[in-house]
């Protein structure tokens, strides 16, 4: 994909620093394990939908099956998580999740509020739903439309976010960095938090 230059770039200051971080789509582990690597002072904590792919072992990642549209198995995880951990917030969260366009965005409404202040929200491969119809699963604008208008301060007609969480959303927002990866259906985002 070509992601690692930008996740080299913005993921630099936290090199060296005791950080949490949620990984929505871990598939085998791969990327939890270079996360792990890069930030060895980390805790990654992997939600997916089906565990039985993972690979990957360390006292550092935490493996977690569940289908993000389940909220209440979602609110249980991370009040467990919260509590044996003793942390409240994530520093960074990364959705590489279904890619399916209303996954994504139920992962930014569940997730973004439980991100620091000055965390970062990453979206891989947010376009999928532009380039695959398959992934187009709901009637609803397209991820990198949705936030360029946050990015314009504009509501968007969106049957997954109110008025109300689009204006949250906004406030909350510092800055949205798009970037294209290597192929034609790679790209990026990256949302930090106010």
């Amino acid at each position: 994909h070509g992601f690692s230059k930008f996740y080299e770039e913005k993921l630099e200051k936290y090199r060296n620093k005791k950080i949490n971080i949620l990984e929505i789509g871990s598939y085998a582990g791969a990327s939890a394990a270079a996360f792990s690597k890069y930030i060895p002072n980390s805790k990654i904590f992997c939600f997916d939908i089906n565990i039985s792919n993972f690979k990957f072992s360390s006292n550092n990642i935490h493996v977690f099956g569940v289908d993000i549209n389940n909220q209440k198995k979602i609110q249980k995880i991370l009040n467990k998580i919260f509590t044996n951990y003793k942390f409240k917030e994530f520093d960074l969260i990364i959705d590489d999740g279904s890619h399916n366009l209303s996954d994504i965005l139920i992962s930014l409404k569940s997730f973004f509020k439980i991100l620091k202040k000055k965390g970062i929200f990453i979206i891989e491969d947010l376009k999928h739903p532009n380039y695959y119809t398959y992934n187009k699963n709901i009637d609803h604008i397209f991820i990198d439309e949705f936030l360029n208008k946050l990015k314009s301060k504009k509501i968007s007609k969106s049957n997954i976010f109110s008025e109300k969480d689009q204006k949250e959303l906004i406030e909350a927002i510092e800055k949205i960095e798009n970037f294209k990866g290597n192929l034609k259906d790679s790209d990026i985002s990256f949302i930090t938090k106010n």
